[in-house]
């Protein structure tokens, strides 16, 4: 009866963190777009199949799977993708997902570290599907989950509160530039619900460190962060990764207008240096400034058009507007971008 009754409270609790809930009678993403995208993404197990990258599944497409099947207030998918992910990813003994499952191998879990990115996104739909659908074992796990992410990768170093990208491999005795992490990892938006979900000023420091730290990784001609970061001294790019704003830190500017954070400097900071050719999103050589790999997805376009929107009441073009699954990674955002996008700026479809 004490479990019921604070599984109960739990629920009060993080539907009143998140800032207008969306109630489970409404779907922010449309049922065509979301059916298009289960019948591209998801298999008969409940895994999301990266389709761009070998048909693996991780413990982030699983996370951004729960977060959309939620949004599209779909419990049965919901459902189904979380049974591939507590039976498949959930192999570790302190309560995190393992990061990659690869159909080519076998056992399909070779490398049992996690993503915290990915555990994150976990943590933060089922506290969100726990709320609005009534379901105190999501509720329960999730709060196991958040207290995980503060005991393994929630870390203090140097006056910062940073966030591991693994338990292992990225602290300061692990690397000789250590810590590194990844800036495209701070899911801004999770970070009220984790800290209803497992209390501590430090899910505040992590936000406002990591704001920070954006304001402060403005590396070369363009003045962006790059997607593997050192704090070892002075932020700059970790050794061993390409000196890039990659396909990680395209995410960066969705991530913190979905956590209605709208410092206009840091957006058109961003916006500006990530666009070249016109209005169109790029991977970027941080070194030389020029770009390397054009993203003319409507999935990666959406990024510049929700900051448009966000930040000077731009419309969102019709192309970005319509959804037609291609790659997983760039589908998944252009959901992301609009739901958003539907839920609290539709002066802008």
């Amino acid at each position: 009866m004490r479990r019921w009754r604070i599984m109960a409270a739990l629920s009060s609790i993080v539907f009143l963190a998140i800032s207008e809930p969306l109630a489970a009678q409404h779907a922010a993403i449309d049922p065509q777009a979301w059916e298009a995208y289960k019948a591209k993404f998801l298999d008969a197990s409940g895994r999301i199949v990266d389709n761009g990258n070998g048909n693996i599944s991780h413990s982030e497409g699983q996370g951004y799977g729960l977060l959309l099947a939620y949004l599209s207030n779909s419990p049965a998918d919901f459902e189904q993708i979380w049974y591939f992910t507590r039976t498949e990813l959930l192999l570790r003994d302190d309560g995190l997902a393992a990061w990659k499952w690869d159909p080519a191998t076998t056992p399909h879990v070779a490398d049992t570290n996690n993503a915290s990115d990915g555990d994150i996104l976990i943590a933060y739909a089922l506290a969100l599907a726990g709320s609005a659908w009534s379901k105190r074992d999501y509720l329960s796990e999730a709060s196991h989950m958040a207290q995980a992410l503060l005991s393994h990768v929630v870390v203090h170093v140097g006056g910062r509160t940073l966030l591991l990208p693994g338990a292992e491999g990225f602290g300061a005795t692990d690397r000789d530039d250590g810590p590194v992490i990844n800036p495209s990892y701070w899911v801004y938006e999770a970070f009220p619900v984790m800290a209803v979900l497992a209390p501590s000023d430090n899910w505040q420091k992590l936000k406002d460190d990591g704001l920070s730290l954006l304001h402060s990784m403005q590396f070369g001609p363009r003045k962006l962060p790059a997607d593997w970061v050192s704090l070892h001294a002075k932020p700059s790019p970790a050794a061993g990764f390409d000196a890039e704003f990659g396909y990680n830190a395209v995410r960066i500017p969705l991530y913190l207008v979905r956590a209605g954070i709208t410092d206009k400097a840091l957006l058109t900071r961003l916006h500006a240096g990530m666009t070249t050719d016109g209005d169109i999103p790029a991977t970027i050589d941080l070194t030389t400034g020029r770009s390397k790999q054009l993203l003319t997805e409507p999935g990666y376009r959406i990024v510049n058009d929700v900051m448009a929107c966000v930040t000077s009441g731009t419309k969102l073009p019709a192309s970005v507007r319509q959804f037609a699954p291609t790659l997983y990674y760039p589908s998944t955002l252009q959901l992301l971008g609009l739901a958003f996008i539907e839920e609290k700026h539709p002066e802008c479809l």
